[in-house]
């Protein structure tokens, strides 16, 4: 394990360990948040206009399969080389997880519910609010969590256009041929990973406590 990590390159470069982990986060929570911006009124206007899911679903799935590196570089004509390109790209791929959640949240709220509500005099925006939105957090929540483990994995890609953040050891482990900061970069990506996931299911729970298992 010696030969594989520098513990001497670790103790000098933890401040900018720290100030690249900083970045990616930002990177990868502020495209969730844009993303859900954009999916979460699609959702409702889907929910109106059921013929639009499927369009609206194949334009979000084109783009999803667009890969990365590729999106970032079409992105740039329109954002420049900065910090936008990554968080423009990066909305784009979480368009499709976001939308398809929530618009499946919402019809998975059950029917006879929706009709209850509706008999007691719930507006559509009391409806939505107070029964359907609970109802359909799980499942939109769940959407949330794939779609920010996903950017956290996809934000080191940008650090062939200078914007990565933990990218960056990666691309300088490339560079170098030196493995401690890919090792590094690895593990504090992972760790961001199960953080975001776990805090996520944590607000799930809090949110939805009708959901728990009674003993």
């Amino acid at each position: 394990m010696g030969e594989l990590v520098n513990w001497d390159w670790i103790g000098r470069n933890l401040d900018d360990v720290w100030a690249l982990t900083r970045e990616h986060v930002f990177l990868s929570v502020l495209p969730v948040a844009f993303g859900f911006a954009i999916a979460f009124p699609l959702a409702l206007l889907v929910r109106r206009y059921p013929r639009l899911y499927g369009p609206l679903l194949t334009a979000t799935g084109v783009l999803f399969t667009i890969p990365s590196l590729a999106l970032f570089v079409l992105v740039l004509p329109i954002t420049g080389l900065s910090i936008a390109a990554p968080l423009f790209a990066l909305t784009l791929y979480t368009l499709l997880v976001l939308l398809r959640n929530t618009v499946e949240g919402l019809r998975s709220v059950p029917r006879d519910v929706v009709e209850s509500a509706q008999a007691m005099g719930y507006t559509s925006r009391d409806l939505l609010l107070h029964v359907e939105l609970p109802l359909a957090l799980p499942v939109i929540i769940a959407g949330l969590r794939i779609a920010t483990v996903t950017s956290i994995g996809i934000v080191a890609v940008a650090a062939v256009i200078g914007q990565g953040g933990l990218g960056d050891l990666f691309y300088a482990a490339f560079q170098r041929f030196f493995l401690t900061p890919a090792l590094v970069g690895t593990l504090v990506c992972v760790v961001l990973s199960l953080l975001a996931d776990l805090g996520l299911l944590s607000l799930q729970r809090a949110f939805t406590p009708w959901t728990r298992r009674t003993r």
